[in-house]
């Protein structure tokens, strides 16, 4: 049996690694199409200031990018190291996204990112913007694939045991593309990126505002970033929503322990907004809720209803006993590949198996497992509920409090001048972090819901590691945290300096803390 010091470390160095990387996806994700929006109103309008808000933008969206690719490029080679038998078990399908991913989308970005800063003087205007729309599209891409990949194994759709080779093989393609979680995923992900490249822009023009500098400037890069950030921010909200209905549809378990519901409601359930959930005794010691919101999220509908922890823990514990005939008729194909009776057997059972080998956790044997180990492993399909509830809601309040922002500021550019809101400029300023915060809380309730499944329901996470010693992934996962430290740190430096430089960094001349005026060009 794998130790289960072995299957914590590994987590949590996975988890440190993916944390780190995603401080940097989402800002490339929304800046580089503010990138085009700025770009495109140069191309149109001919006014300097747009070409210089597109090229000061764009320096801060570089360091920002090259970063991202270095901690992006480890964490997709820990698949190899750490989880050995993931990638083994199902790495015929999990690879292709990610193969795609980095031949198509990665080397289009990468290219265009090239051409994208060294080639303003050697390319006509409307030849620049394409650089930049197809950079922004390359960018894109790079999530999309990732998050095919990612969707699959919350909703392991188009794949199939084998007995023979002991893996899950593909059997239909384009159900893994068009996968509609790994849809949802990536538009309300990409959409949170989005709102943080308008957080991050609209925050540090904030700030040149309150100092008085670059006021042309600043007021330019503000209203973009306040208008590109509300819509953003309402396409988050929206797109949550589906994101929540795909959820009700393929993970009853995620959404149970994110909604604290122990019981099975009369349809159509309500949605606690706040609660305290006592695990120990599995109830609720008190909630405020309302009425029907949770049915028409988690259904679409009126009548249908949604299962509580302690149903699903019922319908689970039928799954595994299954799961523990499919595992026992398994083990005789192995041995005689001819056995038509434990062929028969396994079929019938076989889409449980995942179930069963929930219990290689406490035994090797199938034949000596004791009820007492069914119910450890029942109780151990249901993630943590209190840290699944309490994080969806602090996600949840922190990107409504973002729309209140953005709507704010969208407002202020149309009615009056925003420089002399201070308080609206301080509010955008100290809300710089709230979107990594979101995201980050945002991917804990995506990654740590699925548990204790790497493929949802199929392989169990204790099952997918490679076999390291402890002293080993100890000293990996130092020195990842210490690497990754460094270079967030060299980019929180590199980012500040760049920004209190402002506009004059870019060697125009235009600018010496005095309005811009716009010129044709």
């Amino acid at each position: 049996m794998i130790s289960e010091q072995l299957v914590d470390l590994s987590r949590l160095q996975f988890a440190a690694t993916a944390m780190y990387h995603f401080l940097f996806v989402p800002l490339t994700l929304g800046m580089v199409w503010l990138l085009v929006i700025m770009e495109s109103v140069y191309v149109m309008t001919g006014k300097l200031v747009y070409k210089d808000m597109t090229r000061f933008w764009g320096k801060l969206f570089g360091i920002n990018f090259a970063l991202g690719v270095t901690t992006g490029i480890t964490l997709e080679f820990q698949f190899g190291t750490n989880w050995a038998y993931y990638s083994h078990y199902v790495g015929d399908i999990f690879g292709a996204p990610l193969a795609i991913e980095g031949l198509m989308a990665f080397f289009l970005e990468s290219t265009f990112i090239g051409l994208f800063f060294f080639g303003w003087d050697r390319l006509s205007k409307p030849q620049h913007l394409l650089v930049t729309i197809l950079m922004a599209i390359g960018t894109n891409l790079s999530a999309l694939w990732i998050l095919i990949a990612n969707g699959w194994m919350q909703n392991p759709v188009g794949a199939e045991f084998n007995y023979e080779t002991m893996r899950m093989e593909l059997t239909d393609f384009w159900s893994v593309i068009f996968n509609p979680v790994a849809q949802a995923k990536f538009v309300h992900t990409v959409s949170a990126g989005y709102v943080t490249g308008a957080m991050f822009v609209l925050s540090i023009s904030a700030w040149y505002l309150l100092k008085g500098r670059d006021v042309e400037f600043a007021k330019r890069s503000f209203r973009i970033a306040a208008a590109f950030g509300l819509a953003s921010v309402c396409s988050v909200i929206v797109l949550g929503d589906e994101s929540g209905y795909t959820v009700g549809e393929s993970q009853q378990t995620k959404m149970a322990a994110i909604e604290s519901m122990w019981e099975t409601e009369k349809a159509p359930a309500s949605f606690s907004l706040v609660a305290w959930p006592n695990e120990a005794e599995q109830k609720n010691d008190w909630a405020i809720e309302i009425p029907w919101v949770m049915g028409l999220i988690g259904t679409r509908s009126v009548s249908k209803p949604i299962p509580g922890i302690l149903e699903i823990k019922a319908k689970n514990r039928e799954r595994i006993v299954s799961g523990i005939e499919a595992a026992k008729a398994l083990g005789k194909l192995r041995a005689n590949r001819s056995d038509a009776e434990a062929r028969a057997v396994f079929e019938r059972h076989k889409a449980d198996l995942g179930f069963g080998l929930l219990l290689r956790k406490y035994v090797t044997d199938f034949g000596q497992v004791t009820p007492q180990m069914i119910e450890r492993a029942v109780d151990d399909t249901i993630p943590r509920v209190t840290p699944m509830f309490w994080g969806f809601r602090a996600m949840v309040g922190i990107g409504f409090l973002m729309l209140a922002l953005f709507a704010l500021a969208a407002l202020s550019t149309l009615r009056t001048r925003s420089e002399t809101r201070r308080w609206l400029l301080k509010w955008a300023l100290w809300s710089l972090p709230l979107p990594w915060i979101a995201c980050e809380l945002g991917w804990f309730v995506a990654e740590y819901g699925r548990q204790p499944w790497t493929i949802y329901g199929v392989l169990p996470t204790h099952l997918s590691v490679s076999t390291l010693s402890v002293s080993n992934l100890y000293g990996s996962l130092a020195g990842f945290v210490g690497f990754y430290t460094a270079l967030l740190i060299v980019e929180l430096y590199l980012m500040q300096r760049f920004a209190r430089l402002g506009p004059g960094s870019l060697g125009t001349g235009r600018y010496a803390n005095e309005p811009i005026h716009a010129a044709a060009h």
